[in-house]
């Protein structure tokens, strides 16, 4: 029986976060939801993970970092591949998912060597169908945070509602 990566991945983050509600960490005067969930690494610096304003969900650039112990994956596919995972999880714990993605933006520190790599997650998350595929930007940076070689931000509908998103 084969399982696709990107089926693993929502029960992955169904499993992790079934009990737990999302609760927004600050709501501004506005209705924008701040969140950083308890259950996820702690950021690096003054930003948050995710807010969601409207019916957009923001997800910050995301690295390969395991969440359950806030340390980074190998260099490589393994880091790439964790970054994107962050992302999408993230998506499915505010109650999105993958196929609501509009809008991705990738910076990487070495295009020649990480854009496959890229690529090769994006087909493994959406599938051989290029007509699934998110607009996406990608750009080659000097530096990224602690010298990492990845981050991956995304921008998810979450359909039409007035209540918190989140569950």
């Amino acid at each position: 029986m084969r399982i696709s990566f990107s089926c693993v991945i929502g029960l992955l983050a169904q499993l992790s976060f079934t009990y737990a509600k999302l609760e927004p960490n600050y709501t501004s005067p506005s209705g924008v939801q701040v969140f950083n969930p308890s259950s996820f690494f702690n950021t690096t610096g003054p930003w948050s993970l995710m807010s969601i304003a409207g019916d957009t969900l923001y997800i910050s650039g995301m690295r390969g970092i395991y969440p359950s112990n806030s340390t980074l994956a190998p260099v490589g596919l393994t880091r790439v591949r964790q970054a994107y995972q962050n992302m999408a999880a993230l998506a499915e714990m505010a109650g999105s998912d993958i196929n609501s993605c509009v809008r991705l933006v990738v910076y990487v520190t070495d295009m020649f060597r990480y854009r496959p790599m890229c690529n090769q997650v994006q087909v493994e998350l959406w599938g051989d169908d290029p007509s699934k595929y998110p607009p996406r930007t990608i750009i080659e940076v000097d530096r990224l945070n602690d010298d990492d070689i990845v981050e991956v931000e995304g921008t998810f509908y979450m359909g039409k509602t007035t209540q918190t998103h989140c569950h």
